[in-house]
């Protein structure tokens, strides 16, 4: 099958290019059967618009509607008679199922991990290097198929799909090369007389045994942040991943299954009810415990992890400082809509508070307004679309009440604001006040709260933008050097994209926030240190003759 690249102008790197390849269909290997998915006409784009959007091409699925797909302990498929329903999120119809781990099935996966420890610890750089090239290999492989069940499980249209798969590759193919580096130090210790013919040898060792809890707006590359990561440095893991789109970690744990060179029981993925899984925040075995969600649930999750390492990625209400139009207001604004609309607004670095420079304020809202009116809605398989659903009609519901709350404030909707079942409309409210919701927590929907500032003041759009309880990235757009290490300095957030929207992440970066975003960063070389421990080999007087 050929894959083609989807051309749209300026995408942040979560929807960017979608994956080029030439595939035989022989080398996909279904495990649960096929289903073939229809295909969308492409439309012809006039003069002077982007590139023809690629279709959904036929694939056969391994997961088909009706399906009930087991879960994985220790490296091995397991069923149970407790299964939880996976929708298709556009149609809200039942798609298949999965059968859900329960306390035994957990306690059982710690224990085979932790037994697998010295296994795991022992693999060679290089063949932890292979591990992980063989799971970009085979994702490469089932590319077309992970996109279309990421549109089904997720609502995610099929651009940001592909891009996704993209990138979930990418990932595994950076550990890869990672693995093969986990340096140690040589450390000179006789800094005084008493220490003379001292000298030290610092490696880095596995943690241990890693808890990992996993979002459902990226099921499958915030899943491969954090298991790419775990083989590189050489930890067992058990996964839960999110409740709503498991999926794309199951066919994870289908591809682990079969790799010859990772040890039995080195894995677990379960999905499974927040009680069930308890353990994975409780159980002292884990050594360690990464979690992607909401701020409510991690810092719970933080108080009851006793003493082990946790690291939590909690989201923000990201903003962006459009202080210069660089290099134009058409770039600017295209970067805008993608930043702040891209698969409907569900990431933490969405674009949510828009504040512009009053000298150019109004001839960019009118222009915003125009480019966000034309986003498509609708089915995301149907290569058009740009807005997919929400994940839930109740997320839905409570989206339309904070913009209709905000309204009540005194906001102004410029465009958009209803929503017909899990299908919120594109939306650009004005001058929301500060206390409101939509303006001082996380919307994780397609609403961009905007309003202007004074242009001579640029210290106190910084402070706008770091009065809030959150801090995970901001964008600014400016071509002053002082200004942008003024940013740089004085932003309370985790990362500061320069000419481009907050909703930049580069895989191999330090990511993360300050304040109620999180607390230590992913991003593979980051992880990989979180994952493994200093262990220093003293010496005395080695080479003295």
């Amino acid at each position: 099958m050929d894959i083609s690249e989807i051309n749209k102008n300026d995408l942040p790197q979560e929807v960017e290019l979608a994956l080029l390849a030439e595939q035989k269909q022989d080398q996909a290997k279904p495990n649960f059967g096929a289903r073939l998915i229809r295909k969308f006409g492409s439309k012809k784009k006039k003069k002077g618009e982007s590139a023809e959007a690629e279709p959904a091409v036929e694939v056969e699925l391994s997961v088909k509607q009706g399906d009930v797909l087991p879960f994985y302990i220790g490296s091995v498929a397991t069923t149970s008679t407790n299964k939880k329903e996976v929708t298709n999120k556009y149609s809200n119809e039942p798609y298949c199922s999965v059968c859900l781990a329960e306390e035994k099935h957990i306690d059982e996966a710690i224990g085979l991990a932790e037994a697998s420890l010295p296994a795991m610890a022992a693999l060679k750089s290089y063949e932890r290097k292979q591990i992980l090239m063989n799971v970009a290999e085979q994702a490469k492989l089932r590319a077309e198929e992970l996109a279309q069940l990421l549109c089904i499980e997720a609502g995610k249209p099929i651009a940001d799909a592909r891009g996704e798969v993209t990138r979930l590759i990418t990932t595994f193919e950076i550990a890869a090369e990672e693995a093969t580096r986990l340096y140690g130090e040589y450390q000179p210790l006789d800094v005084n007389a008493k220490t003379a013919g001292q000298s030290g040898i610092v490696r880095r060792f596995p943690i241990g045994v890693c808890s990992f809890i996993s979002p459902f707006n990226f099921p499958l590359n915030l899943v491969a942040h954090k298991v790419a990561p775990a083989i590189a440095a050489g930890c067992p893991f058990v996964l839960k991943p999110a409740s709503k789109t498991p999926l794309g970690a199951l066919i994870l744990g289908d591809i682990l299954m079969n790799d010859p060179l990772l040890p039995k029981g080195a894995f677990s993925i379960v999905p499974s009810t927040r009680a069930a899984a308890e353990a994975l925040t409780t159980d002292e075995r884990f050594k360690l415990l990464s979690f992607t969600g909401s701020p409510v649930v991690g810092w719970k999750l933080k108080e009851k992890a006793g003493k082990k390492k946790v690291v939590l990625e909690l989201g923000g209400n990201a903003a962006c400082v459009v202080d210069e139009l660089v290099p134009d207001m058409d770039s600017v604004l295209t970067k805008v809509v993608s930043g702040g609309y891209y698969q409907s607004g569900q990431s933490c670095i969405s674009v949510q508070r828009l504040f512009v420079n009053s000298e150019f304020y109004e001839e960019f809202r009118d222009r915003l307004v125009d480019k966000v009116t034309e986003l498509k809605s609708g089915d995301p398989l149907d290569p058009e679309t740009f807005i997919g659903p929400v994940i839930s009609t109740n997320d839905a519901e409570r989206i339309m009440k904070w913009i209709k709350d905000a309204e009540s404030g005194g906001a102004k909707i410029l465009c958009g604001g209803t929503a017909t079942g899990s299908m919120v409309e594109a939306t650009l409210v004005e001058n929301v006040p500060h206390d409101c919701l939509l303006y001082s927590e996380e919307v994780f929907g397609p609403v961009i709260a905007i309003e202007k500032y004074d242009g001579n003041d640029f210290k106190g759009v910084i402070d706008l933008v770091n009065d809030s309880q959150y801090g995970l990235q901001a964008g600014i757009f400016t071509n002053n050097m002082n200004k942008a290490f003024y940013a740089f300095e004085n932003l309370e957030v985790g990362g500061v994209v320069i000419n481009h929207t907050p909703s930049i992440r580069s895989d191999p970066q330090p990511y993360g926030g300050v304040k109620a975003s999180g607390l230590g960063r992913e991003g593979l070389r980051y992880a990989i240190e979180d994952m493994t421990e200093p262990r220093i080999m003293l010496l005395n007087n080695v080479g003295q003759l």
